[in-house]
């Protein structure tokens, strides 16, 4: 095991692309609306933690439970679906009454180690070193914490109607990706 820094590089910018935690903004404010705080550091920690373990044992998991790498990412192409049209819509589907927090659920997963990011991993472990993957990985939730921690910052800057426009512009892009999840994973059903 030795650290190579353009695998880190090149890892990082893929785990970058998928989480899109910077056109997860939209989302990020609508959930502090809601719920009216979001603990970053939580948040961050625990989405670190499930994608660090789903880096290792996340396809002896899925095999365990007899759940295949496209299933899983079929089913997190529904969670993204149903957040991109709470966006579109203005319309609410997560709806928990008991939580206090959408600090874990969805924000860190699976807005941020979610199905995408966890196939990603998968096949990123197929091609890269297992320490360069989570050095990528730490980089990555190091701009999630930075992103979650300012979201007031970021609200106030855009105003509503700006927010009121990229919630819906990033509602179709989170849409478009939910798709595209789907798409890519729903044909390995059938095989």
């Amino acid at each position: 095991m030795t650290i190579d820094f353009k695998e880190i590089a090149t890892t990082t910018m893929v785990l970058f692309a998928v989480i899109d935690i910077v056109g997860s903004i939209p989302v990020i404010i609508d959930l502090r609306a809601k719920f009216g705080h979001i603990q970053s550091g939580k948040a961050s920690l625990v989405s670190a933690a499930i994608m660090i373990a789903f880096l290792f044992v996340g396809e002896e998991i899925l095999k365990l439970i007899g759940i295949d790498a496209n299933s899983f990412a079929v089913a997190g192409s529904f969670v993204l679906f149903f957040l991109a049209l709470e966006m579109i819509l203005g319309i609410r589907l997560y709806k928990e009454e008991k939580a206090s927090s959408a600090s874990i659920v969805p924000i860190a997963f699976p807005l941020v180690a979610g199905a995408g990011t966890m196939t990603t991993l998968l096949s990123l472990r197929a091609e890269f070193q297992s320490i360069n993957i989570i050095v990528a990985i730490l980089l990555n939730i190091i701009l999630v914490y930075f992103v979650l921690k300012s979201s007031a910052k970021i609200e106030k800057m855009l105003g509503d109607n700006g927010l009121s426009i990229i919630r819906k512009v990033f509602g179709v892009v989170l849409l478009a990706i939910a798709v595209k999840l789907f798409a890519a994973n729903v044909k390995g059903l059938f095989v």
